[in-house]
Parts: structure tokens; sequence; C-alpha cells
């Protein structure tokens, strides 16, 4: 039953991203018109496209770099997510022990440099992105879960994290929710940002170093023409096709309709929800203490994942991860009333304190997800074209790491970074449907019984998790 001043707390959101709804945010830039040419043709604005456009002019400041985007730099997935920048490659430690175990500990130093390089680029131009290094915090809402966190906690300090397990009393004095039964603090390893500050620093950390920027441009097709490839174009409603011929091609659309057949084996789109809240009082604040500005996740197979902003809001997703048959991609998905109802619903079983408190926006968008959870690489059209996809939720660090693996594949050379088997291997298929989706769904409504089962997986779970595939919320 919904709770009725939950309806009263959803009534006024707007139904936009929060990050996105600002007076900082740019003027878009114009779309591409006639045909033109450069060394390197970026396609896709988020962070992989934007990483790779501003490292490739820092290799090389002499190289013709073009960047286009259908949308607005930062207008998708970029721009919507909590704003967890974690150091992780593999979508988590015990991911990477699994399924990389020959060079976890190669891939989690390369994770705490790409972290530690993400902050100095923040440094350097200048970006305010409200980058804080506050770590993150996961709890216990469940006496099962426990269990879990001592465990991840012993896994974690084997491979060097600082992290620290804390009773009830002890996580309750960091953020008090009745709820909370335990938790475990990894405090060097998550980093709290803006992220669509950090998509808008990016795109103007590109254009001072040189890349061209076409926004509202949409690439519907590829081609060889010679020794390059031929990006055909499609501008706004006033603007004539065009093309752009390039040596080499990043291509970095994440999870919309992938310009290359191959990927949609590997990609399913799915959809995360989350809610934004009004300013909290002081008040407010005190009686929810949070004084260290974790990131916070509870350890649900249907997880929620939140964290307090710079203006002192709360974000609260998560939960939900809905597939719409066909690798369906649309905007009308953005909003999904009764995600937002169990949101809401959700959010003041852990916050019973803050009952009055109203939300100010509401919205949905989609990540990539794949059969491994953490991305994966490749090149196309005899190594002038690479390309990075599956982050599931977490690119916000990892896909400056995957720019550099695509500029290192394109290059042609063996290097330390394409030797690894995280960037040779490939994630198992997806089946085609109507089996993708039927599996999907079963697999949704297994993870939601196992949190309603103590965490007992069923059968159907079981063999996922023997075969390395799954679907994780």
């Amino acid at each position: 039953m919904t709770l009725p001043h939950t309806g009263r707390a959803l009534a006024e959101a707007a139904p936009v991203p929060y990050w996105l709804d600002r007076p900082e945010r740019p003027d878009p830039l114009p779309p591409l018109h006639g045909t033109h040419t450069a060394d390197l043709l970026v396609v896709g604005g988020g962070y992989s496209g934007l990483w790779a456009a501003l490292l490739a002019k820092r290799d090389d400041p002499a190289r013709d770099v073009l960047l286009v985007e259908a949308g607005t730099c930062g207008w998708a997935a970029s721009g919507r997510n909590g704003g967890f920048c974690a150091a992780s490659l593999t979508h988590g430690l015990a991911n990477g022990v699994d399924r990389f175990p020959g060079e976890i500990d190669q891939l989690e130093w390369l994770g705490r440099q790409n972290l530690n390089d993400i902050a100095a680029t923040v440094e350097a131009y200048g970006i305010d992105c409200d980058f804080e290094r506050t770590g993150e915090l996961a709890v216990a809402v469940e006496p099962y879960q426990l269990a879990g966190l001592a465990s991840d906690a012993e896994l974690a300090r084997r491979y060097g994290h600082d992290v620290r397990l804390l009773d009830a009393d002890e996580v309750r004095a960091e953020v008090d929710s009745p709820t909370y039964l335990g938790g475990m603090w990894d405090r060097d390893r998550v980093a709290m940002l803006d992220p669509a500050k950090l998509a808008w620093g990016l795109r103007r950390a590109c254009l001072d170093e040189g890349v061209r920027i076409h926004e509202h441009t949409r690439v519907t097709g590829l081609r060889r023409d010679g020794a390059a490839l031929r990006a055909a174009t499609a501008g706004g409603r006033d603007a004539a096709p065009g093309a752009v011929r390039a040596r080499q091609v990043v291509l970095a659309t994440n999870a919309f309709p992938p310009l290359l057949r191959r990927l949609r084996a590997w990609l399913v789109p799915v959809y995360d929800y989350a809610l934004m809240t009004e300013p909290l009082t002081p008040a407010q604040r005190d009686a929810v203490g949070w004084r260290n500005r974790q990131g916070l996740a509870d350890t649900g197979n249907q997880f929620h994942y939140y964290r307090i902003t710079g203006d002192g809001r709360i974000l609260f997703g998560g939960y939900d991860a809905v597939y719409h048959y066909g690798n369906r991609v649309a905007p009308e998905l953005e909003q999904r009333p009764a995600t937002f109802t169990a949101l809401a619903e959700h959010f003041f079983t852990t916050f019973p304190q803050l009952e009055g408190l109203r939300f100010s926006h509401r919205w949905g968008g989609v990540i990539d997800t794949c059969t491994r959870f953490c991305p994966f690489f490749g090149t196309a059209y005899d190594g002038r074209l690479a390309y990075a996809a599956g982050f599931t939720g977490l690119g916000v660090g990892a896909t400056r790491f995957g720019a550099r693996v695509m500029l290192d594949l394109l290059s042609g050379e063996e290097t330390p970074l394409t030797r690894l088997d995280l960037v040779r291997s490939t994630p198992l298929p997806f089946p085609p449907e109507p089996v993708r989706a039927a599996g999907i769904n079963l697999t949704r409504w297994s993870l939601a019984r196992a949190d309603a089962r103590e965490g007992r997986r069923d059968l159907w779970l079981r063999t996922l998790d023997r075969l390395g595939l799954g679907f994780d919320s």
C-alpha cells in the first residue's frame, strides 16, 4: 500500500535529471554541416568519448580530433548517474577476483592509479565538480547480510584496501537509519562527484586542447573509404546530412543501438531510476548525521545507492533495473511511476526522521550491461575502430581507463594494457529474443525472491553463477 506522505513527497518532483536541470549547463555547440576530415573521430560525448578525445590530444597535440554527439555532451548516462567514482575496473573486487584471478593485483593497481589520474585532471583543468574522496559505506539491512560484509572486508584487506567494519551503533553514528545493522566503510577507493559538472568540465577541457566538438550530430552509418573510415551524420532539423572521413574512430555510444552489429550480442540496455530531495534543513541534517559524506549502498541483490550532494540534497536510486524487450531504448521509458513510488517508500523507511521532506526531481536513464558486469573492448575495420562498452553502472571512473585502452588498441602496438586478459577477452553473449527477455526477467524475479528469503539463491541463480552469466541490479 502506498503511504499517503509518499504521494505528497513526489507530487512536485520535476521529471528530469537534477544534475542537468541547472543554470550551469553550457549552451549547445552547433551540429556538423558538410563533409569533414579528421585524424580521429570520436562518436559519443559521454565520459568515454570525452576522455578519449582529451587523452588523444594530450598524447599528440597535433592530432586532429573531432567529436560528435547525438544530443549534448553528458546528457545520457554520464549526466544522470549517482556520482560514485570508484577505483574498481571490474565492478567490485569480488567480481574481479572471480573473473581475472591471474591479473587482479595489476587491475587493482591500475584502478587506483586511474582514480588518482582523474583527481589530477580535475585539479589541473579546474573542473568544479565537487570531487571528494569520501569512500563508500556498504550497509547491512538484514541480519544475513552481516556475514557477507565480514567476508567482503576480509577480501578487501587481503588486497590492501583501507576498510573498517562497523557494528550497528558505529554505522548509525556515521549515518543514522534504524534499518542499519552493520556496515563496511571502504575509505580510499571511491570518490563522490557531480556527474554533469564532470562531463561539462571535460567538454571544456577538450575544447581548450583543440578538440572540435559538434553536438546534435548523430552518426547514422560507418563504412570503409580507402585507407580511412567514413561516418555518415545527421544533424538537427535544419541541417543537411554530413560526413566525416577519419583515419581512426573511437566508438563510445554506451547502451544506445550500436553501429557495430557484433555489440548487440554482448550488450543489453537497462533502465535505472533515481530521486533527488530538496535541500535538507540544518535540523534534518543533524537528524541523519552523514558528516563524512560517504556514498552509501545497501547489500541486497536489488540494492539502493544514495549520497548527499554538495548543496545538501539526498540522491536515492537503484533497486529496479528494468529491461525492455528487443533492447528497446526510448525517452518515454525514463519515467516509471511505480518505481518512483517504491523508491520514495524505501527512502522514508530508511530515514523516517525525514518525513515531510519532498523530492525535487525524478528521472531514469539507460546503462549498458554485459554478462561479466565490467567493460569489454575490441577493434573493427582492420584496427581502425576501437570500442569499449559494458560498464554496468560503474563507468564514472572506469571510462577513463577504457578510453586509454581504446587509444592503445588504435596504436596497433602491444602495450601493458592491451596484453590484459580483461582487454583481450569478451563476455559471454546474451541469447537472442525472446529468450533474452525471458531470461532477464526470470533473473530479476529470482533476485527479488532471494532478497525475501535471507539471500538464498534458487536453482536458476545458482545455474547462472556456474555459467558465469547473470544480471546485476
